[in-house]
């Protein structure tokens, strides 16, 4: 198995900033694409940014310029920036990862972290 393990939420004052991480674990060949999306209250969950291999990032319009998503492949991790935060950012962060092959004969599985909770208030 894969084992997310998300850091870095809390609380923030809007206008604020916060780095999310989250580091895959267990036995991993490659992983493909790796993502946040967050969900609060009464809300689908949305997707935040992604970033894919050979691709590069993409991200939700209503992030677009705020936030960053990075990852370090030797680490198996991937980052989020959260810059200029607004209380419309609260939610919880979820980590996804996708693609995702255990050996290079494995198929691709998804993975989904727990999620870390960001609360954007003054």
């Amino acid at each position: 198995q894969v084992q997310l393990r998300e850091s870095g939420g809390g609380l923030v004052q809007p206008g604020g900033s916060l780095r999310l991480s989250c580091a895959a674990s267990g036995i991993i060949f490659s992983i493909n694409t790796m993502a946040w999306y967050r969900q609060a209250p009464g809300n689908q969950r949305e997707l935040v940014a992604a970033i894919t291999m050979g691709v590069g990032p993409s991200y939700a319009d209503s992030v677009k310029g705020r936030f960053t998503i990075s990852r370090d492949n030797a680490k198996n991790t991937v980052y989020l920036e959260m810059n200029s935060l607004k209380p419309e950012d609260t939610a919880v962060y979820l980590c996804n990862v996708g693609g995702v092959r255990r050996f290079w004969y494995s198929a691709n599985a998804e993975y989904w972290g727990k999620g870390t909770l960001v609360t954007v208030s003054s």
